[in-house]
């Protein structure tokens, strides 16, 4: 059985242990010790992406590697994927034979609404997104350079009953008149852990994929159905103009790029199969309060 090194082991890694364990001898990096975890039959690694020296270990400890931790909170580059990188690719080490990596779909930045497919050059309009796309370019350079086998997935707004926007919406933050309003793409954490299986699994899988549901649904709409489904009031619609005047500017960079993700590619060659193909199917009726 091959062992598969978790890098970041967060809700998304954690939803998808279940089906990860039945095929794989699980290895995960964690800062901390987590003995519910290790209780499960993972093998614990301590290590911090910030610190390269305490990274020594993990070189050739995996034939494959799923990496789901965040970028460094600053700068133009993700320093922490670097570091994984060097840490992986030690001379004389067993090289993994495939690397996943779950990026964000932010690498596009703003489309205008346009259906996006993995073709479109990547427009990273905020610094976390040039990040990423740092990651991205640092990964695919070094699976090339060293015959790994890479996939990127690209992944929008993950919700889940326990990851909706209730607090913002119990606080009456106003959301954009359709007018102004932007699309927004997501997927429910479930089916992100069953496409992040597959596409450490899949035969086919190579490159980029958008790993988003089927919905084509703007954010206010978005917000609109959270509030239903929790029995709360639906936010006020502004113009742009008058949300750039009461809203942060971090809120706003997320109302400030539209596009509809094209996931054509994912469900072809990674046999992905929505168990929540649209967010009306995923968001429970009585979600839970905030």
């Amino acid at each position: 059985m091959e062992r598969l090194l978790i890098v970041g082991c967060g809700d998304i890694a954690r939803r998808a242990l279940p089906d990860l364990s039945r095929r794989y001898r699980v290895v995960a990096l964690l800062r901390l010790p987590n003995p519910a975890l290790a209780a499960s039959g993972v093998e614990i690694i301590e290590g911090d992406l910030d610190d390269p020296a305490s990274l020594t270990s993990l070189a050739g400890r995996a034939q494959r590697v799923a990496h789901l931790a965040p970028p460094t909170e600053t700068g133009a580059l993700d320093l922490r994927t670097h570091n994984l990188l060097a840490a992986t690719a030690v001379p004389g080490a067993l090289l993994p034979r495939r690397f996943v990596y779950v990026s964000t779909s932010g690498v596009y930045g703003d489309c205008g609404g346009d259906f996006v497919e993995e073709t479109r050059l990547p427009n990273p309009q905020t610094e976390r997104a040039n990040r990423r796309l740092d990651a991205e370019q640092a990964i695919s350079e070094w699976g090339e350079r060293n015959k790994v086998e890479i996939v990127i997935l690209r992944v929008p707004g993950i919700y889940a009953s326990d990851r909706l926007p209730l607090e913002r919406i119990a606080r009456g933050t106003p959301a954009l008149r359709d007018e102004d309003d932007v699309y927004t793409n997501h997927v429910h954490a479930d089916d992100l852990a069953a496409i992040l299986a597959a596409a450490l699994q899949s035969k086919a899988a190579r490159g980029v994929y958008n790993a988003s549901d089927d919905s084509a649904i703007k954010m206010g709409d978005w917000f609109d159905l959270v509030a239903d489904r929790a029995g709360l009031a639906r936010p006020a619609r502004v113009s742009r103009e008058e949300a750039e005047r009461r809203l942060p500017s971090e809120l706003l960079s997320f109302m400030s790029e539209s596009r509809r993700l094209v996931n054509r590619r994912m469900k072809a060659e990674l046999g992905v199969q929505l168990r929540y193909p649209t967010v009306a199917d995923g968001i429970p009726m009585t979600a839970p309060t905030a």
